[in-house]
């Protein structure tokens, strides 16, 4: 059974070619090899780079309220030198709030106040945290807290830094995103481990790409993103829209139609794909500036992950909260005697947990 699966897969993977098109944000994308340009290793400058990631923790889950434990981080390298660390803490607590005939959650947080409160306050039934036709589950506010509070942290060190390097993406995820996300300058980017992108034929054109690309470090330009509608910049619904706005306008006498489309559009809505280390097997998506590809390709060279940059692995080790922290924090609250109705609360919720436990 295995063989025919194996063959079944590679049959598959057969029939992949070079000849095929991105599919991203709804739009089909011709994949262009004159996309590709070499990054540049040799730079005898240095620049100062802070990479920023966060950790959570539940520590109280039940279904009508939830207590979270969110700590992010910022360390900051000169060229390959780590010179400082920022760590920010604090709990996060949710609870459901009955409202104009729908179920909302309301948080209130403990701590480090890097983020708004009112932020947080969302229907259960919106539409950037429900999955399917189920109302999210009050624990899905912990992971909108964390992504705000690392734009946030994003954005109070940006004066502080040459460039600033999350780990994800600067795609709007959640309601109210966009507040903290339209705040940052183009010191920000963000690297993105994975990828869920595809191209029209079904296959990944993180894997097509890194057989299409050039020697050595490489990036691949893929499109800007067009976020504001007030800007004066051609769409498929305009009149002015060409095919060759991928290189140029027509239509705008306001604009240079000889000037690239990448030119025009502010450094942080650009993505990419990039290769970080000529040894490296991985390929990963890229949105920002991409000013800081000579100095990121020196922070690749750790052979615990070859290509991947060394301060956002030291930085998630720094943010991240393990299992025996959050066991330790559960115990802190849980244990005290004057708690005891609040544990009562956990048997609503931790079927899973006792499954877990008997396997």
């Amino acid at each position: 059974m295995l063989t025919q699966i194996s063959q079944e897969i590679k049959s598959m993977l057969s029939k992949f070619s070079a000849e095929d098109n991105i599919i991203f944000n709804n739009k089909v994308i011709k994949i262009d090899k004159d996309n590709f340009q070499q990054i540049e290793t040799e730079s005898n400058e240095n620049k100062t780079i802070a990479f920023i990631d966060g950790g959570q923790a539940e520590i109280i889950s039940t279904g009508n309220f939830c207590l979270s434990f969110i700590r992010v981080g910022a360390v900051f390298f000169y060229g390959n030198e780590k010179i400082k660390q920022i760590k920010k803490e604090f709990y996060l607590f949710t609870k459901s709030k009955y409202l104009n005939e729908d179920l909302y959650y309301e948080s209130k947080i403990f701590g480090n106040k890097i983020i708004n409160e009112e932020d947080l306050f969302i229907s259960s039934n919106d539409s950037s945290i429900k999955t399917g036709s189920e109302r999210a589950p009050i624990s899905k506010i912990t992971n909108m807290a964390r992504r705000f509070a690392e734009l946030s942290l994003a954005k109070e060190i940006e004066d502080e830094v040459d460039f600033i390097i999350l780990d994800g993406t600067l795609e709007k995820t959640f309601k109210n995103e966009d507040k903290y996300l339209s705040e940052l300058n183009e010191t920000v980017s963000a690297l993105a481990k994975s990828s869920s992108l595809f191209t029209t034929s079904g296959n990944s054109p993180v894997v097509l790409l890194n057989k299409m690309g050039l020697e050595g470090c490489w990036s691949y330009f893929l499109e800007n993103k067009l976020e504001n509608p007030k800007m004066d910049y051609p769409t498929e619904q305009t009149p002015e829209y060409s095919p060759i706005f991928q290189n140029g306008f027509s239509g705008h006498s306001s604009l240079n139609t000889t000037t690239s489309c990448e030119a025009l559009k502010p450094a942080r809505n650009k993505t990419y794909f990039v290769k970080l280390n000529s040894k490296a097997k991985h390929v990963f998506r890229f949105e920002g500036n991409k000013k800081v590809f000579p100095y990121l390709v020196n922070n690749c060279n750790d052979a615990l992950f070859l290509g991947y940059p060394y301060g956002l692995i030291f930085v998630d080790k720094i943010a991240r909260v393990t299992n025996s922290e959050k066991n330790s924090l559960k115990m802190n609250i849980l244990l005290r005697k004057d708690n005891q109705e609040i544990a009562e609360y956990l048997s609503t919720n931790n079927a899973h947990d006792i499954l877990d436990n008997l396997s």
